[in-house]
């Protein structure tokens, strides 16, 4: 058993890109080291700023001997067969194969060959160079003096086995087993002979930390002693712990100070210039609302100082940043929402869905017309909807993209607004994820669900749909969002209604471009009012969500499929069903109903049925005291099922039709469907008939799996 000890040392990788590297490193080494034979006890990988380290140990010195059995043509087969077959084989003539009977096949030849085993050293020469010049990154360069690109020029190769080199070159560098420490207080070089040396001399002397979840701890601990020490508590961020991670091989936590004055900008532009330009951490004082003057650094380098000329360095950048973005707040404060928004028709939303004023003029209409469904003032929603992108032509917006909506908010405020139009500036554009929350108060719920109906309704009309993996306009998050706001608020919204209400910006030929509203268009296309296919698109995303709680997505389909598009009532459906299913009167009465289905499908195959079957009662009463049974419970359940269906109490339609499951059950075992009797066979399929349409009224049995 033998290590491995492979390091590729580059310069810079950035930090977004490690985590992922890593992983592919060591899954392409243990994929090339498993197809040559060889076998190991444990492999893992690390990364940092500078390289991706795969360690491989218990690693089999020598893949195995193979004899490998090759199948060929049938004895007496044509000469070209047999040529191929040696030549395939690396035979030189049939006597070095074997003739092998098989009962039903009869006689062939087959050849027995014995493939060697090969060192693991050769093995790894072999594969690390491919490995290497095959990686993919999601930005590479190429070197000026050769072909091999990689995320950063590539350095320095580190590969042992067992402590010995294992010779190979590549893109210009030749392995060897020397790597390098921190540029600063370790740069070495040092010659490492195993993974517990090459870690005890970096971690060491080389102050480089090779684990993420290392400098990660190391990181979170360090902010722990400046917080705790000054009396201060991170306001978490994830996403920058991570990047800072990979930012620092030898990671020091600097508490710095910022001026107390720049407190009275927005916490969010304050938290963004700190993230986005800087890297830095916001604080805060324990159980306050707002930011503490000061910040968090993760340096890379142990100050001499304690840190202080880091931090007073780091200070003066921070305030001239947050000067430039105190510029931006107080001009954009004096510009009023309705100015900004002026400016939206100047800009392009979509060539033929028209600028992006365009759209805030149908989001308005839509929004105005969705309020009474959601609970919202029509007045509100509409002056939300009318301002909730004027922010996107603001200088802090120009500056930082991520506060779109944010900083419409600040500026509605501070010009007076509602609070429910400003929070709704913010909110009309959540969810951005599935994990985002969704708009609560009734306003911002319907502006988010009028924008986002009105980008959706305006691609498909133009039919720029998503194909594929392909969604450059991020139509299935739009989707998703309107099913999340209407389950988790409740919303009783039939999205046929939403959709015939959405104005549509197409300029159809000779209209001279004038915009018109589906409403406008149904006595030429009334049959494309709403597309089939859009309303599919939702109940992929309802099914997305309700696969997420658990919930099986045959049952959805068997739902969708009578039509209803109201989400609410569709989720109470699926429940309710999934619920009965689970029961021994819905299983069994599944299988009865898919009997019966069966035989009508037979029937049909046939034939089609007669039109209108009606069940004879006269015809009924003569036969079976089964026939008679099921044609009663039918009559009695579908005359109870109008009350709990309109009353949406599924529940209780489950257990209307449970009441079906014994006469069903007493029809297929005591009655003849086909009598010789074509009357009384009609009668009986009608029957069988009237069991489908009863279920159906509740759900599409046929659309229900297992």
């Amino acid at each position: 058993m033998a290590e491995l000890l492979l390091e590729l040392f580059s310069e810079e990788i950035p930090a977004r890109m490690q985590a992922k590297a890593e992983a592919d490193l060591l899954a392409a080494l243990t994929a090339r080291l498993k197809a040559a034979g060889l076998g190991w006890k444990n492999a893992f990988a690390v990364s940092g700023p500078r390289r991706l380290t795969a360690v491989v140990e218990g690693l089999d010195a020598r893949s195995a001997d193979v004899r490998e059995e090759k199948k060929g043509p049938k004895v007496g087969a044509p000469e070209q067969a047999i040529a191929g077959f040696l030549r395939g084989a690396g035979l030189a003539s049939l006597d070095q194969a074997e003739i092998v009977s098989d009962a039903k096949k009869g006689d062939f030849y087959v050849a027995y060959l014995s493939v060697p085993g090969r060192d693991a050293k050769d093995v790894i020469a072999e594969a690390v160079p491919e490995i290497v010049k095959t990686f993919h990154w999601p930005k590479s360069m190429r070197t000026a003096d050769g072909d091999l690109r990689w995320v950063r020029p590539l350095q320095r190769i580190t590969c042992l086995l067992d402590g010995g080199v294992v010779p190979f070159e590549v893109g210009g560098a030749a392995s060897g087993n020397e790597t390098e420490g921190h540029r600063v207080h370790g740069r070495g070089p040092y010659t490492v002979k195993s993974w517990a040396d090459y870690k005890k001399q970096l971690e060491g002397k080389g102050h480089v930390i090779l684990s993420r979840a290392d400098r990660r701890a190391r990181i979170l601990a360090g902010i722990e002693d400046v917080c705790s020490a000054s009396g201060l508590e991170l306001v978490p961020d994830e996403g920058l712990l991570e990047e800072v991670t990979g930012l620092a091989e030898w990671p020091v936590v600097v508490l710095g100070q910022m001026e107390p004055s720049f407190l009275d900008l927005p916490p969010e532009v304050i938290r963004l210039s700190m993230r986005t330009h800087q890297k830095y951490f916001a604080v805060k004082r324990p159980g306050a609302e707002g930011l503490a003057p000061n910040f968090i650094v993760v340096a890379n380098i142990a100050a001499t100082d304690g840190g202080a000329k880091i931090a007073e360095g780091n200070a003066r950048v921070l305030s001239a940043r947050l000067s430039d973005a105190r510029f931006f707040w107080e001009k954009d404060k004096a510009t009023p929402l309705e100015v900004m928004g002026e400016k939206l028709k100047t800009i392009a939303f979509k060539e033929e869905l028209g600028s992006l004023g365009d759209k805030v003029d149908r989001v308005a209409a839509l929004a105005r017309e969705l309020a009474p469904k959601v609970g919202a003032d029509p007045v509100l929603a509409e002056r939300a909807a009318r301002l909730a992108k004027a922010d996107l032509v603001s200088e802090m917006v120009g500056e930082f993209p991520e506060l779109q909506g944010v900083m419409g908010r600040y500026y509605a405020r501070a010009a007076g607004e509602d609070a429910r139009v400003a929070d709704a500036i913010r909110d009309h554009y959540k969810p951005q994820g599935p994990n985002d929350a969704v708009p609560s108060e009734p306003v911002a719920v319907a502006v988010a669900l009028a924008d986002k109906l009105d980008t959706l309704v305006g691609f498909w009309a133009i039919d720029e749909k998503p194909t594929g993996s392909k969604d450059p306009f991020a139509l299935r998050r739009a989707a998703l969002g309107v099913v999340r706001m209407i389950l988790e608020n409740g919303v009783r919204l039939k999205l046929s209604d939403a959709i015939l209400n959405a104005p549509l910006a197409v300029k159809p030929a000779g209209d001279g471009g004038r915009s018109k509203s589906v409403k406008e268009a149904v006595a030429k296309a009334v049959d494309t009012l709403v597309d089939p296919t859009l309303l599919a698109f939702f109940a992929d995303r309802l099914k997305q969500v309700l696969r997420d709680q658990g919930k099986r997505h045959d049952l959805i389909d068997a739902v969708f499929a009578l039509g209803e598009d109201d989400l609410v009532l569709i989720v109470k459906r699926v429940e309710a069903l999934g619920a009965f299913l689970e029961t021994e009167d819905g299983a069994t009465l599944l299988a009865g109903y898919r009997r019966a289905a069966n035989i009508l499908k037979a029937e049909e195959k046939k034939g089609a049925l007669p039109e209108n079957l009606k069940v004879d009662a006269a015809l009924v009463a003569k036969g079976p005291a089964a026939e008679q049974a099921l044609a009663k419970a039918v009559a009695a359940a579908e005359a109870a099922l109008a009350a709990p269906l309109a009353n949406e109490d599924f529940a209780g339609a489950m257990r209307v039709l449970a009441g079906l499951r014994a006469p069903v059950d007493a029809f297929f075992d005591g009655v003849m469907v086909n009598d010789s009797d074509a009357a009384v066979r009609a009668n009986r399929l009608a029957l069988l008939e009237a069991v489908r349409d009863a279920l159906h009224k509740v759900a599409d049995f046929s659309r229900i799996e297992g």
